[in-house]
């Protein structure tokens, strides 16, 4: 029987379009984030363990939040994203950016020894998500090469005050991940979608179309990926200050190997986030709709969970 499965949050991003930082943003009247129902999502999927990936500037607030309100229910464990854990070489002292959701994967190597899940902070997923993902990653061998990703519609997952860029999935006839392609500037326009290429020329793109919304599942064996594409990424990039490394380019490394494979996982829940300050009060009115129909208790810290608390910088 495989040990329950850890939960990474990858919470050390900056909030540029959304103002400020989103992850520690409330949006209910009892000061809930999008983080809480995640966490409460996952406890009862099955999930034993938290990993928050966030930043030491905003250590201190972030602490005083979560570990306060998560102690007692269970473990929890952090981890930096700091702009100089890469090679000295690479490290420039204009950049202000995280390195990405993909250097942020490989700074859990010698952190995760369990099957894990990882997701944005800012992402609502639902519980069924959770609940899919979890009994998925307890019945897959920690030591094999069998990954996830969860599937959601495109047209449930674009702001209605600006672009959104998504990993548009190429997938088999057998429910395997066959590569992530990233689709920058989609918008929707009356009732359709459209994106832009490279050059800026407007594509109509399908609302059906299946997105990533960096929900993937993981074994250990998935720090043997990425390394040197990482360190491809950053010769490549060492002048660009806002480039960053995304957890899709790791993906694709893996969906190329002949020993690796990512199913599509699919479910019925209701994805909802915030990219854009404006899309903060559809958010509110959803949480609450949620909780007014029994969906989450009023008080979600109300229940008793053992946990720990651990520290690696």
């Amino acid at each position: 029987m495989n040990k329950k499965p850890a939960l990474v949050i990858l919470a050390a991003g900056m909030g540029s379009r959304y103002g400020g930082l989103k992850q520690l943003d409330t949006f209910t009247k009892e000061g809930d984030t999008i983080i809480d129902f995640s966490i409460y999502d996952a406890i009862e999927a099955g999930f034993g363990k938290i990993i928050f990936i966030i930043r030491q500037s905003f250590e201190v607030e972030f602490k005083e939040i979560f570990s306060k309100k998560l102690k007692d229910k269970i473990e929890i464990v952090y981890v930096y994203q700091e702009l100089d854990k890469v090679p000295t070489a690479y490290i420039n002292p204009n950049r202000v950016k995280p390195w990405g959701t993909g250097h942020a994967l490989l700074l859990l190597e010698d952190v995760i020894k369990e099957n894990f899940a990882i997701i944005n902070a800012d992402d609502f997923y639902g519980k069924e998500a959770f609940k899919v993902m979890a009994k998925s990653l307890i019945e897959t061998d920690k030591n094999s090469y069998q990954y996830k990703t969860m599937a959601y519609l495109l047209e449930n997952t674009v702001s209605e005050y600006g672009s959104v860029s998504r990993g548009e999935c190429k997938v088999d006839s057998d429910g395997f991940l066959l590569g992530v392609t990233e689709r920058t500037q989609i918008q929707k326009v009356e009732n359709t979608y459209i994106r832009k290429d490279n050059n800026g020329n407007s594509i109509p793109i399908d609302g059906k179309t299946i997105v990533s919304m960096n929900f993937w599942g993981f074994t250990p064996t998935c720090f043997e990926y990425g390394k040197a594409l990482f360190l491809e990424f950053l010769e490549e990039n060492k002048e660009n200050i806002k480039a960053e490394f995304y957890i899709p380019s790791l993906v694709n490394e893996i969906v190329t190997s002949a020993k690796a494979k990512i199913t599509v996982l699919e479910s019925d829940a209701n994805w909802f986030g915030v990219t854009y300050k404006e899309d903060k009060e559809n958010v509110v009115n959803a949480i609450c709709a949620l909780k007014n129909s029994n969906k989450y208790p009023k008080n979600l810290w109300s229940a008793q969970y053992t946990s720990t608390t651990k520290e690696l910088s």
